[in-house]
Parts: structure tokens; sequence; C-alpha cells
């Protein structure tokens, strides 16, 4: 038997009950009772109560107890008992306690803390059963996507990090010194890449870090997230937004069918996610603009001077946070806005056969705030009109030659979105504020830790 199975984890003490188990974690608290403490324990795997009672102990494990502070690190054997009392439900009648290390002054205390003061102490902010849960549902979020996708015959294709070239806009790009090369880039998406490999396998994913030097601060940004792109050969923009749709009603149901206690623990009303199943509201941009101005809701505009002036919102202008949340007033579940102006979209996304003015465009909001989690589109698939955007864009063509093969050697209609995993496990969780939802984030004013 290997090693690390000869003991057991909280997540295994339901199956346990009347055993007596070795467990090996952290004291994450203590309340002290006289003769008999309560010390809530933590592995990793989960949370659970552990009680010494001083007669059925040793001298010297009685004083362990007595000496263990929070988050010192620990081995205990003990009985497990079901209680309906005891936080999940089960607890430890601890006979064996032993400290490994004594931790003193942790400076996460159970009093509250300021978001900067957190923030600063990230790495030990984890361990609290709020980070604890968000991160496992992170977790079960991209085990969900590869799961999915995985099914339907798709490859993962991992895309490099480093890139020669913009792919969402050059306003927005990491710089760097390449060696003897010249600049390179931070990776802003995997999707160029995804489409050069959906040409060899069909279906494809990328899934991994990205980038965008955007100096926003607000509670959706990060300078470093996570996507998955899909990316299918022979897929229209229907075909698009129906995988789009599968896909978060399969990870909704799974986080909801993996992680109730996480939710539980979260204080999440998993009714509102219980609404996720298809079909999703679908509405093309222009009716998302009626609802806007029918509701009031105003267009900021930055003047030449450093002014701000408000405007009735005009045809033709991407959405922001406010126009977001005024459309997702009126769904309970996530609604496709398709169809979007051309002027405001990627160069490498087709046009409108019906309305040169639209692109073949996509992206997917979440209610309850939670925004656009996806973004997607028809591929352009025709090498001239491809070169001409590029012309149009001021990008450099002989950087992007590579991409112009894949639509000079049998080329096909395509499409395919990205999916951020951070907005996706926001909404889930319910968390405030983006920062919570990846390990370390790296926002305008934080690269520590």
């Amino acid at each position: 038997m290997s090693r690390y199975l000869t003991y057991q984890r909280v997540s295994d003490l339901p199956k346990l009950v009347g055993k007596e188990v070795e467990l090996r974690g952290w004291i994450a608290d203590k309340t002290d009772k006289g003769r008999l403490y309560f010390l809530r324990f933590r592995d990793g795997s989960g949370f659970c109560q552990c009680v010494v009672f001083q007669p059925n102990v040793t001298p010297e494990t009685f004083a362990a107890v007595r000496e263990v502070t929070q988050e010192s690190s620990v081995v205990l054997r003990g009985i497990v008992r079901q209680d309906a009392r005891a936080p999940g439900g089960y607890e430890v009648d601890v006979r064996e306690f032993r400290i490994l290390q004594r931790a003193q002054g942790y400076p996460i205390t159970p009093k509250e803390h300021g978001v900067e003061f957190l923030l600063e102490h990230r790495h030990l902010w984890l361990r609290s059963p709020r980070q604890h849960a968000i991160m496992r549902v992170r977790a079960a979020v991209i085990r969900a996507i590869c799961d999915f996708l995985d099914s339907r015959g798709f490859v993962r294709i991992d895309a490099p990090i480093l890139t020669a070239s913009a792919c969402e806009g050059t306003t927005t790009l990491f710089e760097l010194e390449y060696f003897d090369l010249g600049k390179a880039y931070l990776s802003q998406s995997g999707q160029l890449y995804a489409e050069a490999a959906a040409m060899a396998h069909g279906r494809v994913y990328t899934l991994g870090p990205t980038f965008r030097a955007e100096r926003s601060k607000t509670r959706r940004h990060l300078t470093e997230f996570w996507m998955v792109e899909p990316e299918a050969a022979f897929f229209d923009l229907e075909d698009d937004m129906d995988l789009a749709e599968d896909l978060v009603e399969y990870i909704v149901r799974y986080v909801l069918e993996h992680c109730e206690a996480e939710l539980h623990t979260l204080g999440r009303d998993v009714r509102k996610l219980e609404r996720v199943r298809r079909p999703f509201h679908r509405i093309s941009y222009t009716e998302a603009v009626e609802i806007i101005r029918r509701k009031g809701v105003k267009l900021h505009r930055k003047l030449p001077d450093g002014g701000e002036v408000l405007e009735d919102f005009p045809w033709g202008e991407d959405f922001g946070a406010p126009q977001e949340e005024a459309i997702m007033e009126e769904f309970e579940k996530p609604c496709i806005i398709h169809r979007y102006p051309a002027a405001v979209k990627a160069f490498y996304m087709k046009r409108d056969p019906d309305n040169p003015e639209l692109a073949l465009a996509m992206d997917m909001l979440a209610p309850e705030g939670g925004g656009e989690i996806i973004g997607g589109s028809q591929r352009e698939d025709d090498y001239d009109t491809l070169l001409q955007r590029l012309h149009e864009h001021n990008l450099p063509v002989e950087a992007f030659q590579w991409y112009l093969d894949l639509r000079r050697y049998g080329s096909v209609p395509h499409s395919g979105f990205g999916l951020g995993i951070e907005r996706t496990v926001k909404w889930i969780t319910g968390a405030q504020h983006i920062r919570e939802v990846i390990p370390f984030p790296r926002m305008l004013y934080r690269i520590v830790p």
C-alpha cells in the first residue's frame, strides 16, 4: 500500500463512522471548555470538529492540545462519530494528538480584516473556509469544462504564452524583449493557435492563462486570467451559440452536484443556479440596445478636456457594465447577445452576409451581475477578406502570414469562443470581486504575493 493511503482525510469521514482514523492537517480554531476542547480541524479536503475530553487522553496529549495554536500543523487519531450538531455532520473523538509545528502569531485571526491586509496575506488567506470553498468550486468548474469538451470530441491543444503579435488589439499588450528577435508579447488569447489546430483535429480547445494590460480597477478585471477557448471546424454562429449554452449548463449542473458543501459554506442561493437550463435567452445587439434605451441607461462619454458627458446610448457602441446589468435585469438565466456592429469587434470576425455592418459575433451575459462570461464568433474564412481586415486594423501582415495560411490551404467555416474562468466562478459562487476567485490575483496595483 502507498504510504499516503495509510491515513484518512476529512472528506472520507462519512464512510468511516465508528472507526479509528488518523488525520493530518492544521488547527483552524480552538474552543476551551476546561476539561473539554473543541478543535476546528482542516486538512485541505474539508473542515471537521475534533473533540478532546481530558479523561479520554493521556496528560501529555491534553497538554499538547492546550498548547496548540491557530494554524499549527498536527497529527491526530480518534474515533469518527456522526453528530448533526457538528459542522459537516461528523466529528472525531480524539485519543492521540501530536503537534508537528506550533505556529506563533498567525496574522489572520477570527476578527475582521481589511481587503488590502488580506491581499497582502493572500498566501495565508487561501486557508480560510470561504476562500477554500471558492478554490474548490474553481477546480470543479475547470474539471467540468474538460470533461464536457473531452467527451464531445474536442482535443486539448496548449497554445503559447509568448507571441509575436496581438489578437485582441494592440493597446492592451504586455511587451518584452525576446532575445535578438525583437519584441514579443504575453498572450491575450489562444484563439489564433486554436484555429490552426482545428484545421488539423476538427475540434480543439485551449486552456491557460491570458494577459491584458488594461488600466482597469473594476471588480471584474484582472491583468492575468484564465480562459478556455473551444474552436471547431464547420461550426457556424448558431453551432457556436449552441455549444456555449451546452457548456455553461453542464458546468452549473456539475458544480451543483459536486460542490454542495462549498456552496453551503458560501451561502449561495442554489435555487438561482438550478434555473440555468437550456434554452437560454438570445437577443440581437439591436434588441439589446432597445432594452438599454427603454431603461434609460445613459452612456458616459469622455471629452477631450478630461470631462464627461451623459448621452442616450447610441447604436454602434459596445456595452459596458451598466448596459450589461440593465439588460440582465430582464432575465434569470444567461442571455446571448449576437450580431454586434462589426466596427467594435475584432478583425478576425466574419461579417453577416445579410448585413455587412454586423459581425457574426456573440457574447453570453450571466445573471445576478455576472456580466460577460463568454465572447465568441464565426471566424472570417476568406483569405482576401481577412487580409483586408488586417490592413484596416493597422496590424502587421508579416506577423500574421501563418494565420493567413489557414485560409490558403483548405479553409472552411469555423467558429469558437472564449469562456473566462474567473468570471464564471465569480458568478457561480456569488463572490463580490474577481480577486477572490483566482489563487493569486494580478491587478493594476498588485503583483505580490
